[in-house]
């Protein structure tokens, strides 16, 4: 009896740390942009840039374990100096809401995306996606065609790989006992694990000073959050598994920018080139010694690539046009 009350206490404790730590987090890191109410939940939106820009929007998406910092800086808000540039918080993640756990796959992310970019009247955009995203992007190409203009895609997952998605992601998206530990020990021990498990995502690679506190990766600990991350993994590799087969189906323009093996988190030879070799319009660029962190390790060709998409897009258009 002695120790189920130790235990209780320290259970106690350990939620009421969370609780400190979920407030504090939030106060060093507020909501940016503006929230906009869709079927499903609420999503944070940044918009950058002048809303008249000539050419065709941009629309940043961040991948797993993120949220819209991490496309922010630094591509985001040099694109944003001369186009337009909206950078989106993934359902649950960042400042953005979903009602259901349960509501994880690129499917009902993408539709709720799609929803929320139409109601900030932006009809065809250029995305830009990175990780987890790569996904997302190429299912909202294959169930909203009249929404992706074109596809910059950073180390996107595409298809199914060996394995899994890590033990404790498994864990913290059961019921009952995955609530437990992301209500109790999920935000302690991860502000000492933090930092490291981002500088391994880096590797080869050095990881920006302050790149955690700058990208507010801390909001990543809140329970609700947390949670929602570990369904997004576990639930993606059978998502890709039903969407892959219909890649061939994608007319949008995709450019693909990805390290070569040195990227130990979305190996390139199961997603990327198969990628490359089934897209119809698929363009590869394997940069060598290049790990996961794509858009920091070489904006500029990032941005070269999305200008690039852009500038062929106006050339089409004024053609068709004569």
């Amino acid at each position: 009896m002695a120790l189920v009350i130790v235990v209780a206490a320290l259970a106690v404790l350990l939620a009421l740390v969370t609780q400190v730590g979920v407030f504090l987090s939030e106060r060093a890191h507020p909501a940016q942009g503006r929230m906009v109410e869709v079927a499903g939940g609420t999503l944070h939106i940044l918009d950058l840039g002048p809303r008249d820009a000539a050419g065709t929007p941009i629309v940043m998406l961040h991948g797993a374990s993120s949220n819209l910092e991490v496309m922010r800086r630094p591509v985001g808000e040099r694109l944003a100096s001369k186009h337009r540039v909206i950078l989106i918080d993934r359902p649950g993640h960042g400042w953005s809401t979903r009602l259901r756990l349960e509501d994880s796959t690129p499917e009902i992310q993408g539709r709720m995306i799609g929803e929320a970019l139409a109601k900030l009247g932006v009809g065809k955009a250029i995305f830009v996606v990175h990780s987890w995203a790569g996904a997302l992007g190429l299912r909202m190409a294959l169930d909203q065609p009249q929404t992706v203009a074109g596809l910059v895609m950073l180390a996107p997952v595409a298809y199914p790989w060996p394995g899994g998605v890590g033990r404790y992601n498994k864990i913290i998206a059961t019921p009952v006992i995955g609530p437990l530990l992301a209500y109790t020990i999920t935000l302690p021990l991860g502000h000492l694990l933090a930092e490291r498990g981002a500088r391994v995502v880096f590797l080869p690679q050095t990881m920006p000073d302050d790149f955690v506190r700058d990208t507010a990766t801390p909001l990543l600990l809140r329970p609700r959050e947390f949670i929602a991350n570990a369904r997004d993994f576990v639930t993606l590799k059978a998502a890709v598994a039903e969407q892959a087969p219909r890649y061939a189906e994608i007319t949008a323009p995709i450019t693909i920018i990805t390290g070569d093996e040195s990227d130990k988190t979305v190996s390139t030879r199961i997603h990327s080139r198969p990628l490359a070799a089934t897209a119809p319009n698929a363009r590869l660029i394997v940069l060598p010694g290049v790990g996961h962190m794509i858009q920091q390790a070489a904006p500029d060709l990032a941005i070269a690539e999305v200008e690039a998409m852009m500038g062929a897009m106006t050339l089409r258009a004024a053609a068709a046009a004569d």
